[in-house]
């Protein structure tokens, strides 16, 4: 009696109770119109199944919020030095007008103010490009795929094309008409079919040092003093060099003293340890815990790692972190396209280099998900449902993103997260998209990230894009070394498009060769045949009877 007591009470527990009530919900929606559109049986799936699977995603791409805002206020947005603050020369007693070097020599108030508000629309941006991107991928595609803007390009946007503060060949407004136009021109490759042929056209080996080239470059940024934990800095003899100094110029990021004594560098270190060890233990969400740790050490005033010191840019950044909670709205970066520079080659050269990194990198993301989720069909040449609207839903989120102040958008590697959770269908992109859309309300805490947070976490998304060395195929030189000077150039130059166009140059420095010879083989070939059926034909004539023996 007390056996079938206890059984009982065990069967009828709350843990029971709750595995009952959402079996009662997924059979619900299962029934339900919205279980039909989403094909929720066919695909062998729950809705609280896919539920998980989105929250899942997002734990582990959640980082992008701040992270890519960090990277594109590199560029100094549409800041510029009439931003910048009028200053006193030595004396105080005549106001200097302030010049371009206020950009990037020292700490001028009104530039960094610039900076603030843009990193504030920027959070934004990002977080509404991933929210409207997984949103349709989920609606329109019904596929489990988070969108949102992409590691490397925004760097190469940011570095490359606009350069740190604006410094680049390109302003920022042309930039963003640059990613628009990509973002069109791939929408229409998309909707007539070039698009996976565009990625094939592409030497693989070439395609798999981009990959590499690209982590090396977001790897290297990571361990600088602006955008990251500032193990590295300028030397003028090796030009690059160990520093994580304790005194550092602000403007070249050159060692003053104290090299391996930077408290931040030490915090971010630690920082990368949480991430790595998450990581290799396959923890969900591994890459925002170490971002979690550093960036609320950092919060703490009063201390050596702070990111709110006793100045008046601290003390404000501290005032707008009391908030918590903020809708902020975009106002500085949106809408500020400008189409007035494409007449100069650099803008044609940034535009078929983003081109060419959005076709190899979206293409083979999509790809490999639809292959991790076992939605390729193999009998039929490789495709899989709902291929067309998401490169279309795709192309159609970079366009959005240009139009907020943004870079390009991609479907990210992390949706494996919600895959491997179970999620087979678009709610669990819709899920993500309701997580990012909760995070438009928690601005001030997303804008007091310190860089020394971020940089972890780009040196770690560069040793996961090592995976792919191993397909390369070194053993075959004319194959190894244009992979190899593709990948090497890429962070040796601080240039993407160096390394992809250098790549390609001596890939077919090494196989003209071998295409002249087999084409001219062809054409013999060719040539020996006709001659032959000459020869066949002036031989039938010669056989056959004249008119008169015919007679």
């Amino acid at each position: 009696m007390t056996t079938t007591t206890t059984t009982s009470s065990k069967a009828t527990g709350p843990w029971s109770r709750l595995s009952a009530a959402e079996a009662a919900v997924n059979r619900a929606v299962a029934g339900s119109r919205v279980g039909a559109y989403f094909k929720l049986d066919a695909r062998k799936s729950t809705f609280t199944k896919e539920l998980r699977a989105g929250a899942a995603t997002f734990l582990t791409m959640a980082y992008i919020i701040s992270v890519n805002a960090a990277v594109l206020t590199d560029s100094g947005g549409p800041c510029t030095a009439r931003d910048c603050t009028p200053v006193a020369t030595a004396n105080s007693t005549v106001v200097v007008p302030p010049g371009p070097e206020c950009t990037v020599v020292g700490a001028n108030p009104g530039y960094q103010q610039c900076l603030a508000r843009t990193k504030s629309d920027l959070i934004v941006a990002t977080a509404v490009a991933a929210m409207a991107g997984s949103f349709a991928m989920g609606v329109f595609a019904n596929l489990p795929l988070a969108l949102a803007p992409g590691m490397g390009a925004n760097a190469y946007f940011a570095y490359n094309m606009v350069g740190f503060h604006g410094s680049g060949p390109i302003g920022y407004r042309t930039a963003l008409a640059v990613v628009m136009l990509e973002g069109l021109v791939f929408f229409a490759l998309s909707a007539v079919g070039l698009r996976s042929r565009l990625a094939r056209m592409i030497p693989r080996n070439i395609r798999l040092a981009s990959a590499l080239g690209i982590g090396l470059f977001l790897a290297f940024t990571g361990l600088q003093a602006h955008q990251g934990v500032g193990l590295v800095g300028a030397s003028p003899s090796t030009l690059v060099t160990l520093t994580a100094c304790s005194d550092v110029d602000p403007a070249t990021g050159a060692c003053l003293g104290g090299t391996m004594r930077s408290p931040t560098f030490w915090l971010g270190a630690v920082g990368f340890l949480i991430t790595a060890t998450c990581l290799a233990r396959d923890v969900k969400g591994s890459m925002i815990y170490g971002i979690l740790f550093v960036t609320v050490v950092s919060w703490i005033r009063g201390t050596s790692v702070t990111v709110f010191p006793d100045t008046a840019a601290g003390n404000a950044g501290f005032e707008y972190f009391k908030k918590v909670v903020d809708f902020h709205m975009i106002r500085t970066t949106a809408g500020k396209l400008s189409f007035a520079g494409f007449r100069h080659g650099n803008v044609w050269l940034a535009f078929f280099t983003l081109l060419y990194v959005d076709v190899l990198d979206t293409t083979g993301t999509m790809y490999s998900m639809a292959e991790y989720a076992g939605f390729v069909d193999e009998d039929g040449g490789g495709g899989f449902e709902g291929e067309y609207r998401a490169f279309l839903v795709d192309a159609g989120s970079t366009v959005l993103s240009a139009g907020l102040g943004s870079s390009t958008v991609t479907t990210y590697i992390e949706s494996t997260a919600g895959i491997r959770e179970g999620g087979r269908t678009g709610i669990t992109a819709v899920t993500v998209a309701a997580c990012f859309l909760a995070s438009l309300f928690f601005g001030p805490l997303l804008m007091s990230v310190p860089p020394w947070a971020v940089g972890p976490s780009l040196v770690l998304v560069g040793a996961m894009m090592m995976r792919v060395a191993r397909d390369i195929e070194w053993g075959d030189m004319k194959e190894g070394v244009p992979a190899f000077v593709t990948m090497a150039l890429m962070p040796l130059s601080f240039s993407i498009a160096y390394g992809i166009i250098a790549g390609l140059g001596v890939y077919v420095a090494l196989h003209w060769y071998d295409w002249a010879r087999h084409g001219y083989g062809k054409l013999s070939n060719a040539l020996d045949e006709r001659r032959n059926q000459v020869a066949a034909a002036a031989g039938e004539i010669g056989t056959a009877p004249a008119a008169h023996d015919v007679v």
